[in-house]
Formats: structure tokens, C-alpha cells, sequence
């Protein structure tokens, strides 16, 4: 088929040609954006914790009754009533294992701090050099079997090895347990066992005894959510959590029965029961809420995108359909067989189609650019431009399809019509 016809006819209807490239190039250049943030945000949603995370609840709660948590008398008389309540949960028939805990994986609630392989390093710079920008859990040694994470090295705490502080007081030094990404930075090319670590400038180390396979951050860490430590401790304050993990098949049971045997123990607590006990499937679900909730909506800026340009060109190409019937009429009296009608819209279209994709081409680029500089995104791999470019100009072509079958079927005798 020669293209000179092609462009003479598309030459004299600038202005809807112009129009449907641009809405093309739109459509491509925003399409390929959100894909790729659809993308990344389900593989955020779809990452894992490092934890076995079925049957495993959270109690929050707060002591009544405390005034100076600063005072040791008060800190002892806190650990008492938190080794209690720890006592009882364990007692309950439901329950397999308890561990206190300042936070957990996903949990909207996280302290951070820096550790170093040098002494008195208590800030973290950027750099590599020995040092990282980590997220702390204070648990005991029922906490391997709560998390149900996995050990890469190593052994897990020991109970005479639990010590227990008030909320401002330092990390104790002794043993500790860290993740494989921050042994791996910290230590690459060697094991980490063994090995000394400060925590928040402390002079006094600390010797790794494990390495967890994984753990992730509390709440939702974009660039290192593996980065943690987990100390031996108890933390004595107000606010007491416990992680609790359930006989299998019994979540609902543990969970349903955890306030009266709390209130049992000590009625002088304040526990919500909507809000003090959550599963973690529900905890999954609010730290991931606002990445589902993006993927959702670009989803569906991506779809009526593609209805809208869909629509253009069939509308377009009908319009056109409607103008060219006694040309077409013409064209069949000559000689042109039906293909030859349909294979010169889709020819049309593919022609405007490249247009426009070489435009959104530069668009997605660009608007991949300003996404990289103002949100701190990744940059859109050129695959990804490549796939959106097929798929606009397999739109185009499906869309044209319907109009330029009708053009086929215009009789020969259109010819002989009155424009």
C-alpha cells in the first residue's frame, strides 16, 4: 500500500490528527508512570515481614496507677506487674508463646537509632563505614518463637540473659541478635557472629550472638526495611505491649480471651478492645492501606485513560468514515477490494499511533524525570516505554478496527451519491 495517499488526507485534517496524537502521547506517558507505580507499590505490598504471621496478635495497653516512671522503685513495681501479665497470657490454653515488645514488623510505632563497629559512633552519617541507620526491638527470649523468624546463624537469647529498663534508660550492653542485611553491611564478607556492636554512641559493646534471616522495620520502610536489632529486654513504662502467638487455629479464641485473664491478673490498666488487640493480618492491612489505595487509584486513572483515548480514535475514525463515504464509494467503483479499505484506516491510525507514542515517548521520560527529583522515585526502565509504546498502538489498532470494517462494507454505488 503506498503511504503518499495516507499522508495527504491526514494533512487535510490537522487539527483532529493533532488531537489524537497528543491524547496518545498522554495516555502513554502517564500509562507507563502508574504501571510502573503499580508495580513497585505491589512489590512493597507483597514483601515479606520475615515472620510466620498467622496466628500472631498484638495487646497494647497502659498502666493506672504509675506516676514517676523515672523512679526506680516505680521501675521494678512496672516489671512486676509486666512479668505478671506475661505469666498469665503464657498460662492461657490458646496461647503457644509471648514475648513483651516495643514494636514489631509493619507495627506503626518504631525506634531507631544507630549502630557502629567502633566505639562512641552514635550517629549515623550516610557513609558505610561501619556504621547504619537501624530500627531496635526489645523483646525476650520467647520472641524467635512468637516472630517465628528464621536464624541464618547463630542461637537466640537465653532468659538470664533478658535484662529490663525504664523508657530513657540505655540499651544494656551484652548479647544481641541483628538482621542479615545489616550483618552483611556491616560485616561484608565475614560472619558476624562474635563480633562487637555499640549502640547509639555506647563505649560498652555488645557481642552478636545470631543473625536472623529476616526482619523487617516497623511501619513501612521504603529503602532498607530489613535494617533492625533486637536487644534482650524488657522496657518498663506505662505502655506495655505484648506480641502473642496462638495455637494453631485459635487466634480468635486467645484473642477473644486476652482482656479477662488481663483484668484478672490486675484490673489497674486501661486496654481498648478495639484498638489494644489487633491481628496481624490487621496490621498488615493499615501498613500497606495507602500503597493499595495508590494502586487502586492509578488502576483506575490508567483505565479510563485507555476508554478516553479508545473512544477518540473510534470517534474520530467515524467522523472521518462519514466525510470519505462517496471517496470510499469511489475508491471500491475502481477496484479496491474491502481489505484494501480496512487496510488503509489501520494504516491511518498506526500512522497517527507512532506520532503520538514517539511524543509519549519524551513524555513518560520526562514526567518519570520530575517523579525521580521531587518523590525520590526510581527511574522507569526503557522496557517498561517499550511495552506502553505495543500497547497504544495495539489499542489504536483495536479501536479503528469497528470503523474501518464499516468503511469496507460502503457499496461501490456510494459513487454515484450526492456528497
Amino acid at each position: 500500500m503506498r503511504l503518499h495517499p495516507i499522508f495527504a488526507a491526514l494533512r487535510r485534517h490537522k487539527a483532529g490528527v493533532v488531537l489524537i496524537a497528543l491524547q496518545i502521547a498522554l495516555t502513554l506517558a502517564i500509562v507507563c508512570n502508574a504501571i510502573f507505580i503499580i508495580g513497585q507499590r505491589v512489590q512493597i505490598i507483597g514483601r515479606p515481614s520475615g515472620m510466620d504471621e498467622s496466628d500472631v496478635f498484638v495487646v497494647s495497653q497502659q498502666w493506672v496507677g504509675v506516676d514517676n516512671v523515672e523512679d526506680p522503685a516505680s521501675v521494678e513495681k512496672l516489671d512486676a506487674l509486666q512479668r505478671e501479665d506475661l505469666a498469665a497470657l503464657r498460662n492461657m490454653p490458646d496461647v503457644a508463646a509471648v514475648t513483651p515488645a516495643n514494636s514489631l514488623p509493619l507495627y506503626n510505632s518504631s525506634w531507631t537509632g544507630a549502630v557502629s563497629v567502633n566505639p562512641g559512633h552514635g550517629e549515623y552519617d550516610g557513609s558505610s563505614n561501619g556504621t547504619a541507620l537501624v530500627s531496635y526491638y526489645y523483646m525476650d527470649e520467647q520472641a524467635l518463637a512468637v516472630l517465628g523468624a528464621k536464624l541464618a546463624e547463630g542461637r537466640f537469647f537465653r532468659a538470664d540473659e533478658v535484662a529490663h529498663i525504664g523508657p530513657k534508660d540505655p540499651a544494656p550492653s551484652g548479647v544481641t541478635v541483628i538482621s542479615k542485611q545489616l550483618a552483611q553491611k556491616l560485616f561484608p564478607g565475614e560472619s558476624a557472629l562474635g563480633k562487637p556492636l555499640y549502640i547509639d554512641g555506647a563505649t560498652k559493646p555488645s557481642t552478636i550472638v545470631g543473625v536472623l534471616d529476616r526482619l523487617q522495620s516497623p511501619a513501612v520502610v521504603r529503602k532498607v526495611p530489613w535494617a533492625t536489632v533486637v536487644i534482650p529486654a524488657r522496657l518498663d513504662n506505662l505502655f506495655a505491649r505484648y506480641v502473642v502467638r496462638a495455637k494453631p487455629g485459635r487466634l480468635d479464641a486467645a484473642m477473644k480471651a486476652t482482656p479477662g485473664v488481663l483484668y484478672r491478673t490486675n484490673p489497674m490498666r486501661i486496654l481498648d478492645e478495639d484498638n489494644g488487640l489487633k491481628s496481624f493480618a490487621a496490621i498488615r492491612g493499615e501498613a500497606y492501606q495507602a500503597d493499595l489505595s495508590m494502586a487502586i487509584l492509578m488502576g483506575a486513572v490508567c483505565l479510563i485513560l485507555i476508554g478516553v483515548t479508545a473512544a477518540g480514535i473510534v470517534g474520530l475514525t467515524s467522523f472521518w468514515v462519514g466525510q470519505r463515504h462517496r471517496q470510499i464509494g469511489v475508491r471500491r467503483a475502481l477496484g479496491a477490494r474491502k481489505v484494501d479499505i480496512l487496510l488503509y484506516f489501520q494504516m491511518e491510525n498506526l500512522a497517527i499511533a507512532s506520532g503520538g507514542a514517539a511524543l509519549g515517548t519524551v513524555l513518560a521520560v520526562g514526567v518519570n524525570f520530575c517523579l525521580m527529583r521531587e518523590f525520590d522515585m526510581a527511574r522507569l526502565p526503557l522496557a517498561w516505554i517499550a511495552v506502553g509504546i505495543v500497547a497504544v498502538l495495539v489499542l489504536g489498532q483495536a479501536a479503528v478496527l469497528a470503523p474501518a470494517r464499516r468503511a469496507s462494507n460502503v457499496p461501490p454505488v456510494a459513487a454515484t451519491r450526492a456528497s
